[in-house]
């Protein structure tokens, strides 16, 4: 495992194979597009929400590593430095939700590295899934807006078109087959607090992340 992202602090301090294991974390593996849609299907997505991720996003990503304010003070510098090596961080684990409102502002952050828990995340941890949109639980931030995470969409055979302002909400939900369980549990805790809010005109998109992570070689 060349590039370990962080999904909780004791796999970092443990070298994360046997942790892993406890979780029920497997080693990425590229999937056709048959074994993500069957995939798709035993978690009751709907085939016209799911997507793929573009590779080319973690090179994006990792772009957005500069700092062009030259007013800060060297303490500062660092901090910011931290701050945005942090947010760019977050915006490339494998289990993510990311909740857009209709002026695409980001309202609702949801990361697998804030969830905590053990042997299983715990995705309503304080109650934050109580309520739609659900309570913050990782740090917001304007690194990603909605129109980009668009530009960096694979459209599957049967992916509907996803257009942003349209919508109330539109729910970025990043999931992957080689988080096991962890995965499953989160799609379903999403899926269930989706349900609170029945009035509200929302568009979810699926995207998948295990081509993304091995093409990669993140892992």
């Amino acid at each position: 495992m060349k590039k370990l992202f962080t999904l909780y602090a004791i796999l970092l301090i443990t070298g994360c194979s046997p942790i892993m294991g406890i979780y029920g974390i497997r080693t990425p593996k590229e999937l056709s597009e048959k074994r993500i849609y069957n995939h798709s299907n035993r978690l009751s997505i709907p085939e016209n929400e799911v997507y793929q991720l573009d590779t080319s996003f973690y090179s994006f990503l990792l772009s957005l590593d500069t700092i062009k304010d030259h007013t800060l003070s060297s303490d500062e510098l660092l901090q910011e430095k931290r701050n945005i090596k942090n947010q760019i961080k977050n915006h490339y684990q494998p289990l993510q939700a990311l909740y857009f409102n209709k002026f695409g502002q980001l309202v609702s952050f949801q990361i697998n590295c804030y969830a905590g828990g053990f042997p299983n995340l715990e995705w309503d941890r304080d109650s934050i899934l109580t309520s739609f949109p659900p309570k913050v639980q990782a740090p917001l931030d304007s690194l990603v807006a909605d129109s980009t995470l668009l530009r960096y969409l694979l459209p599957m055979s049967n992916s509907s078109e996803v257009t942003i302002g349209e919508s109330d909400y539109v729910i970025f939900v990043f999931w992957c087959k080689f988080m096991g369980r962890q995965n499953k549990r989160f799609i379903r805790f999403i899926q269930e607090n989706n349900k609170l809010s029945t009035e509200n005109n929302m568009k979810f998109v699926y995207i998948n992340v295990d081509n993304f992570y091995v093409l990669n070689d993140i892992w």
